[in-house]
């Protein structure tokens, strides 16, 4: 088998076992990262792009993680005296269809409080995002402590449906 054939063959393994992987799920998750204020923070935050590539509108419902004592969707709320604060989203975030929805810094995200050790750099931290219709994800999303604000790292990352059973 000469190169060419040999490439486009490792390509195709590539692809289907992305697809198996991935399996009849249209949502998929982008560039998503996890971080910690300090290295003796009790809370920490993961930011992601949720895209729907699907029919149908979908909704982030709620997200579970064993690092920490509880795992919420969260937002910033600006309060009557100009305050910001964050608060529990108990709706969830809608993704629309064809659409996507941005879980980024000063917005909505997912919130880590009382971690149950530091967040290090380069650690993996298994999420379960749980979806109204898609069901739930499982992914791993990497600590990055030293991401600067809209710095995304523009990879992709598809999430393995977990099914019940």
């Amino acid at each position: 088998m000469s190169f060419k054939h040999s490439f486009a063959a490792a390509i195709a393994c590539v692809f289907l076992a992305t697809s198996a992987i991935a399996g009849d799920a249209s949502i998929m998750i982008d560039d998503p990262y996890a971080r910690a204020s300090t290295k003796m923070s009790t809370s920490g935050a993961a930011f992601m792009t949720v895209m729907n590539h699907g029919s149908e509108d979908d909704r982030l419902v709620s997200v579970r993680s064993e690092v920490a004592d509880r795992t919420e969707l969260h937002t910033h709320l600006e309060d009557a005296n100009g305050v910001m604060k964050m608060v529990h989203v108990e709706e969830g975030f809608s993704i629309p269809a064809g659409g996507s929805h941005a879980l980024a810094r000063g917005g909505d995200h997912v919130m880590f409080m009382g971690l149950r050790q530091p967040f290090a750099q380069g650690d993996q931290i298994p999420v379960t995002l749980i979806f109204e219709k898609a069901g739930e994800i499982t992914i791993d999303i990497p600590v990055d402590l030293e991401r600067k604000p809209m710095h995304g790292g523009g990879h992709m990352k598809h999430g393995a449906q977990k099914t019940d059973g």
